[in-house]
């Protein structure tokens, strides 16, 4: 995911540079710990500045997650993982390029809308909502792909490719949430190499074409 950058009076606008610093704050203390003083410290802007640019800090969270649903869309947009002519190649490279970028500490590279989701979902349907729309949105723009390699290789049963796609963006925030849990980044790219044999099992590869 795009990396966090330190923080400096000269990075851009006083409400830029507050969701800037929530997208890494956040990452690393969870939404409920993260204090307006936290964020303000972080920006280097005054607690005036805050609130001229947000309500609240619920309405921070909302624009936080719209803020990294449209960053990490120009990431994702650019990445190598497009380049193959075959579909099916273009998706596993996209679960490659997943396992790729799992690097430095666990707040660089977990997911801000992810970790937001699973502590304010019960508490602020609009921060969720705004989650949804970042992680939705993301897992969306694998579908053509995916439809376009069942389409190629005859693969036809119970599932979507909007399924899939959701699926492949689970089995991400799963692996997030067990890197989490055992302080262990590898269990998230362990995830992502069972991710990428299950999507070559579900479309044969290896196997002769379905009749």
């Amino acid at each position: 995911m795009p990396r966090p950058t330190k923080n400096s009076p000269e990075r851009g606008d006083a409400r830029t540079r507050l969701l800037d610093a929530a997208r890494d704050v956040i990452r690393a203390k969870g939404f409920a710990a993260t204090s307006v003083d936290d964020l303000c410290r972080a920006a280097d802007v005054t607690k005036g500045a805050f609130f001229h640019n947000f309500g609240s800090k619920d309405a921070l969270g909302v624009a936080a997650a719209d803020y990294w649903g449209k960053t990490t869309s120009a990431f994702f947009a650019d990445a190598p993982y497009h380049q193959p002519d075959d579909p099916l190649d273009r998706v596993l490279a996209y679960v490659a390029f997943r396992k790729a970028i799992i690097a430095g500490t666990l707040p660089e590279f977990t997911c801000l809308v992810g970790t937001m989701a699973q502590e304010v979902y019960a508490t602020s349907p609009d921060i969720r909502d705004a989650c949804g729309r970042a992680m939705f949105g993301h897992a969306d723009t694998l579908v053509d792909d995916i439809e376009a390699a069942r389409r190629a290789r005859g693969i036809s049963g119970g599932w979507t490719a909007a399924s899939l796609a959701r699926h492949i963006h689970g089995v991400i925030q799963g692996g997030f949430v067990l890197a989490k849990a055992g302080n262990d980044p590898e269990l998230a790219r362990e995830n992502l190499d069972h991710l990428d044999r299950y999507i070559r099992a579900l479309f044969h590869v290896g196997e002769e074409k379905p009749s």
